[in-house]
């Protein structure tokens, strides 16, 4: 479908600022005139219960947590459009094509005359969710919402005739186009991913060795007659050369720190479970800060070589993620739901650690080791079970310097496709706000 700009002399301005400028012959109208506020209250027995996300209203999976709240909810029919009143969930909001129920926080309107999928396009456009915010109230942020009778005071822009149905089509052709285009990317970017860790499992296990070149390192696939086997199945066949050494006889173990929540936010440098979760090496500056010891930030120091794994989490997805130090951050803690890795000796390069502890086939022998209770949680005797491939120290600093070129250039290509994602996102979000206010005229 072709479109155009509209120009400076076909627009007035509508008066309200989130909206800017609208054609001449488009109208401005208050949400409560132009629609039917939904409040039946019905059972999620007789309504199927629905989610309200970010991506739209959708079936509401059943590992869910479920509240014991199932017969008091908000009945919703295909066509109308439900949000969610509160800020944390901001975006949270689109028109339903099922019929079933949702909870009391939502807002659920039925529209009189304007075309569904206009609806779910003005009202998904980032411009109107932070107007809806603005029309909130509340203590703090968690607890911030605007309520149905706020958001009937709402302005809205209104269009001539039905060109409100024509711009739903146009933008439903539109941002299919653009989300398949960022669907490839995110393909892509998985697969690059999945590339990087099984490149890293292959050089810090042997798989392939490290060669040395006039021109940089090679890696290069080893024969058969240099490999032997392990003896640990996860692990699978390593170098003749190189040893095996469980964790316990490299270096110590210590759980990090425990803290009250008010000595959180001033102090000195704290190690949080997002900086080790996110991270295959600690960023160098830490913004976390506690009030800790002297005592405190001998025992729970971070310096040069430690190796930090996640060790608490809700699920096993996210237990046994290694990070590790490369410089000493001074003054510095660490948290309680980490366990800090020390070398006693100069077995280990620190690069190396970066990659081999982080490696994919280290967490698998975990989740497969690991016992779930309530939470997921690693002990200082499995993480001491851990079995570790030795090259030489030499080797050792081969393979950092190969992965660092190796995985560098294939971050490079990640973070290219992830801003090339970003701005399709930007330019989406940018011809939806322009459709729906029309500031562009589908021509046909």
């Amino acid at each position: 479908m072709e479109y155009r700009y509209r120009d400076a002399s076909e627009m007035k301005d509508s008066g309200v600022e989130w909206i800017g400028k609208i054609p001449k012959d488009w109208t401005v109208s208050r949400i409560d005139k132009e629609f039917n506020v939904r409040n039946e209250k019905v059972s999620d027995k007789e309504y199927p219960p629905l989610s309200v996300t970010k991506q739209g209203i959708l079936p509401q999976l059943e590992n869910v947590a479920k509240s014991d709240n199932g017969d008091n909810r908000k009945k919703v029919c295909v066509g109308d459009f439900v949000i969610n009143s509160r800020a944390d969930r901001k975006g949270s909001c689109g028109v339903s094509i099922y019929d079933g129920s949702v909870s009391l926080i939502c807002n659920v309107l039925t529209p009189k005359k304007l075309h569904p999928q206009y609806v779910h396009s003005l009202f998904r456009n980032y411009y109107f969710s932070e107007e809806f915010y603005r029309w909130g109230s509340g203590i703090v942020d968690d607890l911030w919402s605007t309520n149905i009778e706020k958001m009937k005071k709402i302005n809205i822009p209104i269009p001539m005739g039905e060109e409100d149905e024509k711009i739903a089509d146009f933008l439903d052709k539109k941002t299919l186009q653009f989300d398949s285009i960022i669907s490839k990317k995110e393909a892509l970017i998985e697969k690059l991913e999945e590339a990087k860790k099984s490149l890293i499992s292959e050089v810090v296990t042997g798989k392939v060795k490290v060669v040395k070149t006039d021109d940089g390192y090679e890696l290069v696939k080893r024969s058969s007659d240099e490999m032997k086997d392990s003896g640990i199945e996860w692990l699978g066949e390593i170098p003749k050369d190189w040893e095996i050494k469980r964790l316990r006889f490299l270096g110590k173990l210590q759980n990090g720190i425990s803290k009250a929540s008010d000595q959180f936010g001033f102090g000195y440098p704290f190690v949080s479970y997002s900086n080790v979760y996110r991270n295959i090496n600690l960023p160098e500056n830490i913004e976390g800060l506690v009030n800790s010891t002297d005592e405190e930030r001998k025992i729970y120091s971070v310096e040069e070589g430690d190796v930090f794994f996640t060790r608490t989490s809700e699920t096993v997805e996210e237990i046994g993620f290694a990070s590790t130090c490369m410089e000493t951050i001074q003054d510095a803690t660490f948290a309680g739901f980490l366990i800090r890795f020390r070398p006693n000796s100069n077995r280990l390069y620190k690069g190396f650690s970066k990659y081999y502890f982080r490696c994919d086939l280290n967490r698998k022998y975990f989740v497969k080791e690991m016992n779930l209770v309530t939470r997921a949680s690693l002990s200082q005797n499995l993480l001491n079970n851990l079995a570790v491939v030795l090259p030489s120290y030499k080797e050792q600093i081969d393979i950092y310097n190969t992965l660092e070129l190796k995985i560098g250039g294939v971050n490079l290509s990640i973070d290219k496709l992830k801003y090339q994602i970003e701005k399709l996102k930007e330019a989406k979000q940018s011809l939806i706000s322009e459709a729906v206010t029309g500031k562009i005229e589908v021509l046909n």
